[in-house]
C-alpha cells in the first residue's frame, strides 16, 4: 500500500514483553529499532491486552512497524477493535498492523489454570462476521490518512484464502518451510504473507533442541495447530513425547545465526514476504543478546 511503512524481511516475535516493566520495554523497542528491524510482533494471553501493548509499542519507536500476533476476536467486541484500529492508525500512520485470530476449540472448554478462555468451534464463520463487523462500525474518531492494514492469523486452506480475499494477507505460527510454500500458493502472489519462526541460538544441539521441543509441546494440545502439521504430513508418532525430533527440527531453527539465517532464506525462498524470530530462552527472559546477534542476519 502507498505510503505504508515496510515491515522488511526480517521482524522479531516474541511473548517476552508482557512481565517486563513498560519502562524495560520502550527501552527494548527503540534498540530493537535501531539494530534494523522491520516488524514487532507480539501475541495476547495473559499479559498486556493487544492494544495497550502495540500504543506501548509504538509511542517507543519511531518507524517499525508494529504488528498484533494475533488480537484475539473472542476477547473484544468489534466496536472497540475497530475503535482502536483507527485510533493507531491515525496517531501512528502506516505503523500499525492489525492481526486478529482466535483460540480455535472444538469439544471441552479450553482453559488455563481453571479460568475458561473465550473460544469457539466455528472459526472460519467467526472470523468472516468479526471482519464484516469490523467494517459497519459507525466511528466518530479522527480517520488515519492512510488506510488499515489487517492481516489473519491463518493455517488452513480456507482461513488462507478468507485472508487473501478481505485483508492484506496472512500471518502464519508454528509452521515448516512446507506450509510456507504451501500458504503462497494457496493465497496467490499479491496477498502478504509474514510467517513466525521459532529460534534458539545455542551450539549444543542437544540442548537447543529440548528447548525447542519444551515449547512445541506446548501447542501439541491444540486441535488446529495439530490439523494443521497432519496436513504437511506429521502423524501420531510426531505428536508423542513431547513431539519427534523431526517435527521439532521442521518447527524450530537451533543453532549459530547461520543455521538461523538460512531457515529464514528457506520461507523467504518459499514465498513469505516477511519473517518474524521468535527466540526461545530457557526461562522465558527478555532475548536481548540474543536479538542483537540474529541483528547480523540483515546486514
Amino acid at each position: 500500500m502507498p505510503g505504508q511503512q515496510s515491515p522488511g524481511r526480517l521482524g522479531i516475535w516474541t511473548f517476552a514483553f508482557d512481565p517486563q516493566p513498560a519502562a524495560r520495554v520502550r527501552e527494548a523497542a527503540a534498540e530493537l529499532e535501531d539494530l534494523g528491524y522491520g516488524a514487532l510482533w507480539f501475541g495476547e494471553a495473559f499479559g498486556r491486552d493487544a492494544v495497550s501493548q502495540a500504543a506501548l509499542l509504538l509511542g517507543a519507536t519511531e518507524r517499525v512497524v508494529v504488528a498484533t500476533g494475533i488480537a484475539n476476536i473472542y476477547f473484544r467486541d468489534p466496536i472497540t477493535t475497530a475503535a482502536a484500529e483507527r485510533s493507531l492508525g491515525e496517531q501512528h500512520p502506516g505503523r500499525f498492523v492489525l492481526g486478529l485470530g482466535g483460540h480455535r476449540v472444538p469439544a471441552s472448554p479450553n482453559q488455563l489454570a481453571g479460568y475458561r478462555i473465550p473460544s469457539s468451534p466455528r472459526p472460519l464463520a467467526d472470523m468472516r462476521d468479526h471482519l464484516d463487523a469490523l467494517d459497519r462500525v459507525p466511528l466518530s474518531a479522527a480517520a488515519p490518512s492512510l488506510p488499515p492494514r489487517r492481516v489473519v492469523a491463518a493455517l488452513g486452506p480456507k482461513m488462507l484464502d478468507l485472508s487473501a480475499e478481505r485483508t492484506w494477507g496472512a500471518h502464519t505460527y508454528l509452521v515448516p518451510v512446507a506450509h510456507t510454500a504451501m500458504a503462497r500458493e494457496r493465497l496467490g502472489r499479491n496477498a502478504f504473507l509474514a510467517v513466525e519462526q521459532h529460534v534458539v541460538l545455542d551450539s549444543d544441539a542437544g540442548r537447543a533442541r529440548e528447548l525447542a521441543r519444551e515449547n512445541v509441546a506446548g501447542y501439541l494440545g491444540a486441535p488446529h495447530q495439530v490439523n494443521n502439521l497432519r496436513r504437511l504430513g506429521f502423524d501420531d508418532a510426531d505428536f508423542a513425547d513431547g513431539g519427534s525430533d523431526r517435527l521439532v527440527d521442521a518447527i524450530a531453527a537451533a543453532g549459530d545465526v547461520d543455521v538461523i539465517a538460512r531457515r529464514v532464506r528457506e520461507h523467504l525462498d518459499a514465498g513469505a514476504d516477511h519473517v518474524c524470530v521468535q527466540v526461545l530462552t530457557p526461562r522465558g527472559e527478555l532475548p536481548l543478546p540474543q536479538w542483537r546477534e540474529l541483528a547480523a542476519i540483515l546486514r
